[in-house]
């Protein structure tokens, strides 16, 4: 017997957003192949609505065309749709029907999707930000998502039980480093291209190496907590964390070691061969890392 017509449609979906996480995101699909089928989907599914709100917002609709009034709207569609699909299970468009079947299956709710959209919205509102308004913004922008994949790594089999929550932070303070990795190393498109500042001390105008240095120690001590919640996941789900944990130290260090007037006219990666080298050492015991 074949699958029921929902269940063809809820498939579709799924594989259209692993067709979005493997178009925009190389490092962040290199991880999710550590990751179980079933568990990989559900990232994936995470992370293809992530991707398009922030599509919307990051030039996609306004390059189709339309003005900043009807890029709002179509946001706020965005957001009403989801909302409505996370009560009944279903949605006409497909990256959203992908969204809710992960979000009904492991509790995530509005209480994370809700300050979600209200950064996207902040991007259209706001050309800078004060340390207030910055950290509600990387709240919603990238600690929330880093709360909707631990929901579902604590439903793998070999997950270890938190009652302290020390996971829950460590997922926010790994969301936290890699949205301020992405600030600096996206700062020249940013800055030129879309006319935001979002670290108040990585204006152009402001930018020196000490003022990059301070912002690169930042980073490292957000990965450096993040780490505390490792132990408490499932074997498969704590090596793509530690993958793409060391993917994004390797960027950190490449910050460090790219002089700041250079970070506004180039966006810095990391090369294929290097991110190889990260995948290798996931796999092998900490004993021997040290040595790769």
């Amino acid at each position: 017997m074949g699958p029921t017509a929902l269940q063809l449609y809820t498939r579709t979906a799924s594989r259209s957003a692993q067709v979005v996480i493997g178009e925009y995101s190389t490092s962040f699909s290199l991880a999710c192949r550590l990751l179980g089928r079933t568990t990989r989907a559900h990232i994936a599914n995470i992370y293809a609505l992530v991707r398009l709100a922030d599509e919307v917002v990051d030039g996609v609709a306004s390059e189709a065309g339309l003005p900043a009034v009807a890029i709002a709207e179509a946001l706020d569609r965005l957001e009403q749709e989801t909302e409505a699909a996370l009560r009944t299970g279903y949605s006409t468009n497909l990256v959203v029907h992908a969204f809710v079947c992960t979000a009904r299956r492991h509790g995530i709710t509005t209480e994370l999707t809700a300050p979600f959209f209200a950064s996207m919205r902040q991007d259209l509102q706001s050309q800078s930000h004060d340390e207030q308004s910055l950290e509600h913004y990387i709240y919603g922008s990238a600690e929330v998502v880093g709360l909707m994949c631990l929901k579902v790594f604590q439903a793998m089999p070999g997950a270890r039980p938190d009652p302290q929550k020390h996971s829950e932070q460590a997922a926010r303070r790994l969301g936290s480093a890699f949205q301020k990795v992405n600030f600096l190393r996206d700062l020249a498109a940013d800055s030129q291209e879309l006319g935001r500042t979002y670290l108040p001390e990585s204006h152009p105008s402001r930018l020196d190496e000490q003022v990059k240095m301070q912002l690169v120690r930042d980073i490292t001590g957000d990965l450096d907590a993040a780490l505390d919640g490792v132990p408490y996941l499932a074997p498969r789900a704590a090596q793509a964390v530690r993958m793409a944990h060391g993917l994004f130290s390797e960027l950190n260090a490449k910050l460090a070691r790219t002089p700041a007037r250079d970070l506004l006219e180039r966006r810095i990666s990391v090369s294929s061969p290097r991110k190889a080298l990260i995948a290798a050492r996931t796999f092998l015991p900490a004993t021997s890392r040290r040595h790769v």
